[in-house]
């Protein structure tokens, strides 16, 4: 369905980039969803919302000394996006 009629952005276009860990601002500038008329902006966003809450970002995690994977429910929980904590070596 054709969320953003001024530049053709369709909810796939935007779910797709929602689950590669992108949020609403990210997506309005590379998408330019919502920055014309701004009529598609609340239908944007809870599309973001709905991806955000269904495919949540993986996160790497040390318990009892084994590597396990856990999952936080935004992508600036994870630590690949805190670059001041270290990364786990798999």
């Amino acid at each position: 369905m054709i969320v953003c009629v001024c530049h053709r952005v369709s909810d796939r276009d935007i779910a797709r980039h929602a689950r590669a860990g992108m949020g609403f601002d990210d997506i309005q500038f590379e998408l330019g969803v919502a920055t014309q008329c701004g009529q598609c902006e609340s239908c944007a966003r809870d599309v973001v919302a709905q991806c955000n809450a269904t495919h949540p970002v993986a996160a790497l995690s040390r318990e009892a000394g084994a590597s396990s994977v856990q999952l936080a429910s935004r992508i600036t929980e994870s630590r690949a996006w805190n670059s001041s904590q270290p990364l786990v070596a798999a």
